[in-house]
């Protein structure tokens, strides 16, 4: 491999046949801003580098380069130390107030869950922090029922406040804290191991390998959801939903074989898994197609982005109005691939509907994609479409509850 990110990129240009200038054109950067590149007098931006390796074929080799660049201008790796919060490890042994109370009979269990899923219901359409208050104490009167009461009960209350705890987990991180999230979803595996299930000891990897995606580590990511695969007794919807992060992981590393092998699985597993309810509410994502929404997610990462908005226009269509947390997840991703394959016009259509979703749900991680898009629409901040959508985009990147 040549020396620098410079000499690489003028390699695998020169191997494709390309001029700079007509490179330039692919990839919708400036001749000159791409000179300076090669030239390794200017830091490697992420997404150009996905979009060069896509459009040279370079089999992630470029994205692994501009990552290596970085790396070693910044003098510092990710931090990949995992810190649990103390305030949430209080809720193991916890016991209600007040002394004994009547074993719960199952309209009280059923009642219980139907408050979790309300709340549920309304994260999917607002902030997380409108939830999480109310999710916390949910989550902590289920488990000290637990404690204090015999099996049969005790176990489907530790079941269930798992699934809580779990959800909690990831409106944590919707809100922005990284931390909270990742000991949320640790303490529910908790849960679930003291309630004899491994299910959500998958599922929470896979969650954290969410979590992983969301800091760019694609070697994290692939980790952690080959480690959910490798759970016993998990379903096959599970190993579907893990299979599927994996293969987001192997997009973020720039591995094509690996993402399309990894999502073929993926694909096939959700096809032949049913979701069984019967112990706590159903894990992950209730999209019709998430693998297919994975799929065009990814195909940015890997720098096809016209592909990867052709999907995303698809499946989009798919989703319910009420599903305003990933219409605006998949929404962002669909106007930030028709913004880096050239589409100004389209990006800016698409956003228009996508932004109130994204002010409504206040999401961490969409927000991620929204400065990642903004940065990019700032190359023709000229345009009309962009001079009229921009400054309701940064409102809502500006915005806290």
């Amino acid at each position: 491999m040549s020396g620098s990110f410079g000499e690489l990129l003028r390699e695998s240009r020169v191997a494709a046949g390309l001029s700079i200038g007509q490179l330039a054109k692919r990839v919708h950067y400036s001749k000159g801003y791409l000179s300076k590149i090669e030239n390794d007098l200017k830091l490697p931006h992420e997404t150009m580098a996905r979009l060069c390796d896509g459009v040279l074929d370079a089999g992630g080799a470029l994205i692994e380069a501009a990552r290596a660049a970085r790396e070693r201008i910044a003098d510092a790796g990710l931090d990949r130390r995992h810190v649990l919060v103390a305030g949430t490890g209080t809720v193991l042994g916890l016991a209600l107030r007040g002394g004994p109370r009547p074993v719960p009979d199952e309209r009280v269990v059923v009642g219980m869950r139907t408050s979790f899923e309300h709340l549920r219901a309304l994260g999917t359409q607002t902030s997380p922090v409108v939830v999480l208050e109310p999710l916390v104490a949910l989550v902590r009167t289920v488990h000290a029922l637990a404690h204090e009461n015999p099996q049969p009960i005790r176990t489907r209350l530790l079941l269930l406040a798992a699934r809580i705890a779990e959800y909690t987990g990831w409106m944590n991180q919707e809100a922005g804290d990284e931390q909270s999230a990742l000991s949320w979803t640790r303490h529910a595996s908790e849960l679930a191991r003291a309630g004899g299930d491994r299910e959500i000891v998958s599922y929470a990897l896979v969650r954290e390998a969410g979590l992983a995606l969301y800091r760019q580590d694609a070697i994290g990511t692939i980790d952690l959801a080959r480690q959910a695969q490798e759970v016993d007794q998990a379903s096959l919807r599970t190993l579907g939903l893990a299979s599927r992060r994996e293969a987001q992981g192997h997009a973020l590393a720039g591995d094509r074989g690996s993402f399309d092998r990894a999502l073929d699985r993926a694909a096939h597993l959700l096809g032949a898994s049913t979701s069984d309810t019967a112990a706590y509410p159903v894990l992950g994502s209730t999209a019709p197609d998430p693998a297919e929404l994975a799929r065009g997610w990814s195909l940015c990462d890997l720098g096809r982005t016209a592909e990867s908005a052709a999907v995303l226009d698809r499946e989009l269509a798919g989703l319910p109005p009420t599903a305003r947390r990933s219409r605006a997840r998949f929404g962002a991703r669909r106007s930030l691939a028709h913004a880096l394959a050239g589409d100004v016009d389209q990006s800016c259509v698409t956003l228009t509907g996508t932004l109130d979703d994204a002010a409504q749900v206040d999401s961490a991680t969409v927000r991620t994609d929204l400065r990642e898009l903004a940065r990019t629409l700032a190359r023709w901040r000229n345009h009309g479409a962009v001079r009229e959508v921009y400054p309701e985009l940064r409102r809502v990147l500006q915005q806290r509850y």
